[in-house]
C-alpha cells in the first residue's frame, strides 16, 4: 500500500486533512448546480489540504523588495506567512517534511477551484522520495494595495503524490474523430441529446425540466446508456493522516 508520511518538525503542529469537495461559491450557485459537474467535484477532493493555524491579513504595495508586503497577525497569534522572496510573493513555511514511496513526487499547489481575490497560488513538484529539504507554499499578489486575508482553518496548500516520469511515458497524438467510429457515434448521441435537452428545458412541463440535468457522465454511462468498463469514480474517499508518535 503506497505511503505518504508527514514528518512534523519538533515543537510544531501541522493541520492537514483530506481535501473537501465543497466550496462556498458552489454552495451559492443556483440550486447548487455547480456540484453537478463531477470533474469539478473530483478535482476539489483530489489530495490533502494544509490549513492555516491562525488568521492574518496582508497587503503588498507593488514594489519588489521584501519589506513591501505587510503581514498583520490576528491578536495573540503569530502569522503563518511572511515576506521572504520579495516581488509580491507571500510565503508559508510548511512545518513538516513529506516522504513518498520510491519513484513518487509530491505535486504542491493552492486549494483547487477556490479562487482568492488579488492573490494566486504558485505550484511546485518536489522529489519527496529522497529529499531531506522542506518546501514553502507561495502565493503571489496579483494586485497591489489590496488587503487579502486568510482565516484560521482556511486551506493554503493542496498536495498529492504523482508517479515520477509518468507524463514522459505518454505518447500523445492527434487523430480525426472519424477514425474512432464507436467514440464518434457516442459523441453524436451526446451532442444531439444535449441540444434537445437544453431546448426542452425551456418548457416548464417537459421531462427535461423534471430531470433538471443529464446524469450519464455522473453515473459512468455512455450516451447510449451502455455501461463503461472504466473504473468510474463519482467521489474520492481519501484517508486521514494518522498520528504515530
Amino acid at each position: 500500500m503506497p505511503k505518504l508520511i508527514a514528518y512534523t518538525m519538533d515543537g510544531h503542529a501541522v493541520h492537514i486533512r483530506p481535501a473537501s469537495p465543497e466550496r462556498d461559491w458552489m454552495d451559492a450557485s443556483d440550486q447548487r448546480y455547480a456540484y453537478r459537474c463531477l470533474p469539478l467535484n473530483i478535482a476539489n477532493a483530489h489530495g490533502w489540504e494544509l490549513l492555516c493555524p491562525s488568521g492574518f491579513s496582508a497587503r503588498w504595495d507593488g514594489l519588489n523588495h521584501k519589506e513591501t508586503i505587510r503581514v498583520k497577525a490576528d491578536l495573540g497569534t503569530d502569522a503563518p506567512a511572511v515576506s521572504h522572496f520579495g516581488h509580491g510573493v507571500l510565503t508559508f513555511h510548511v512545518p513538516c517534511l513529506f516522504r513518498t514511496d520510491p519513484g513518487f513526487d509530491l505535486f504542491v499547489t493552492g486549494p483547487i477551484n477556490r479562487p482568492k481575490d488579488a492573490i494566486a497560488p504558485l505550484s511546485g513538484v518536489i522529489e519527496t522520495d529522497w529529499s531531506p529539504y522542506t518546501f514553502t507554499m507561495n502565493w503571489r499578489f496579483t494586485r497591489s494595495n489590496t488587503k487579502i486575508r486568510f482565516e484560521r482553518g482556511e486551506p493554503y496548500c493542496h498536495l498529492f503524490p504523482i508517479e515520477r516520469g509518468s507524463l514522459e511515458r505518454i505518447e500523445p497524438e492527434t487523430l480525426p474523430l472519424s477514425k474512432a467510429p464507436d467514440i464518434e457515434r457516442e459523441h453524436r448521441l451526446w451532442s444531439e441529446g444535449r441540444n434537445a435537452f437544453n431546448t426542452d428545458l425551456q418548457d416548464p412541463g417537459s421531462g427535461a425540466t423534471q430531470q433538471r440535468w443529464q446524469k450519464t457522465y455522473f453515473r459512468g454511462l455512455n450516451p447510449s446508456g451502455e455501461e463503461t468498463h472504466a473504473d468510474h469514480r463519482s467521489r474520492l474517499r481519501l484517508k486521514d493522516f494518522v498520528s504515530k508518535d
